[in-house]
């Protein structure tokens, strides 16, 4: 399977910052972002802005059309994909008890989306909230998963989900009596 320009471009920052010895705090300074940007940007968690892009090309002192040479843009899209369960892409995470996994990432009419599994071991909670540069929609599959976003909380229980704006701060909880499981997809805003 072809995978997609924006997964291809995250590996190819990740492998030119590590052929060159280059930290991903070093990577950041450089190109003038954070290192959360950075880390979020190599594990295909967002997609960096134009500027943003340019900077981090140029702090690895590539050259542009080096850069997207092997990054074929005219590549056409299949529509049917079929992702087997052992191609799916374990996401580094922090967070004890948290294990993320990429199912698939695409963009679609020019809108990038993200699919993603989480399992959420027994007692799971995260002590910090997080944020995305997207719309999350998530469903739990399996288990009860108490979630709250910015001010609100909610419980959910398997077959339930919920939507909402992921640049306000959020976190999910594991309060059941077992490990839980969700599948989680953002979608980010058109660039304009």
């Amino acid at each position: 399977m072809q995978e997609d320009i924006i997964i291809r471009i995250s590996q190819k920052i990740k492998e030119q910052r590590k052929a060159k010895g280059i930290t991903v705090q070093e990577l950041a300074n450089k190109a003038e972002v954070s290192k959360g940007l950075i880390s979020q940007i190599e594990n295909c968690r967002t997609v960096p802005s134009l500027l943003v892009l340019v900077n981090i090309i140029r702090a690895l002192n590539q050259d542009m059309n080096e850069f997207f040479n092997d990054i074929d843009q005219h590549q056409q899209a299949s529509r049917i994909i079929v992702v087997r369960q052992d191609r799916y892409q374990p996401i580094k995470e922090n967070a004890k008890g948290y294990r993320y996994q990429r199912v698939i990432s695409r963009t679609v009419k020019g809108c990038p989306m993200d699919v993603m599994l989480a399992d959420l071991k027994k007692g799971a909670r995260r002590s910090q909230m997080v944020k995305a540069d997207a719309w999350e929609y998530q469903y739990v599959i399996k288990g009860t998963v108490e979630y709250q976003v910015h001010n609100e909380v909610h419980v959910l229980e398997a077959g339930d989900s919920i939507f909402f704006d992921g640049r306000l701060g959020h976190k999910p909880s594991n309060i059941g009596d077992d490990d839980a499981r969700m599948l989680l997809i953002s979608f980010f805003e058109e660039a304009s």
